[in-house]
């Protein structure tokens, strides 16, 4: 796994969540603090999925869930296909985790060409068309800033980044994986992130009743 870039790192450790149990009386205050920042980093950016909805990006798509993201393009006949099959087979070692712990959202590096009927189509011709994989273009400008906020810069469509990135939006706990990493790997590293909260809550109780 490569590092995500300096500022993105920066910004989300505003929003991680301090390593020891918060008391239970301060802990939706620390989540609601860490949602301000969060969104006002990845911004609410007006977008729109592959069945032309509006959608804002951090309250719509990434707030409160456990995401896998991707590049692409649909007039891409190379990586991007390729890509696309490597999300499915992460799909799929997710199991039913998929579209109730994890969602998928793929982002378009071409807008002006990839409207959401386009997405649609490269969706259904991948076998990627399933609840819980949400597909985003939108004007150029508004992808760009989406896009800048993930690490993702390349002006071109063609020199776009075929990593993925993993978070708990959550807690803000992001990484990047390596496109080569195999899917069984990528799944069990994205199921540890889902699982996050869960841990952090017993470790935290486990403190509570050994402080009594």
């Amino acid at each position: 796994m490569s590092r995500l870039p300096v500022a993105l790192l920066l910004a989300l450790a505003l929003s991680l969540p301090a390593q020891a149990a918060e008391p239970a009386a301060t802990s939706s205050t620390g989540a609601s603090s860490r949602d301000e920042k969060a969104r006002a980093y990845f911004t609410d950016t007006v977008l729109y999925d592959q069945d032309g909805r509006a959608v804002r990006f951090y309250s719509d798509v990434l707030q409160g869930h456990t995401v896998v993201v991707n590049f692409i393009f649909t007039r891409c006949t190379d990586a991007c296909p390729l890509l696309t099959r490597r999300m499915n087979a992460i799909r799929r070692e997710l199991g039913d985790r998929f579209g109730r712990d994890v969602r998928f959202i793929s982002i378009s590096v071409d807008p002006e060409f990839d409207t959401p009927r386009e997405l649609t189509r490269f969706a259904r011709m991948q076998e990627a068309d399933h609840a819980g994989w949400t597909w985003l273009t939108g004007r150029k400008e508004d992808v760009d800033r989406v896009r800048a906020r993930l690490g993702e810069v390349a002006d071109s469509p063609g020199d776009h980044s075929t990593g993925f990135l993993a978070a708990n939006v959550r807690n803000g706990h992001w990484t990047r994986i390596r496109p080569d990493t195999s899917s069984a790997l990528v799944a069990e590293r994205v199921r540890e992130l889902a699982d996050e909260d869960a841990k952090r809550s017993a470790l935290g109780a486990i403190g509570q009743n050994a402080s009594r």
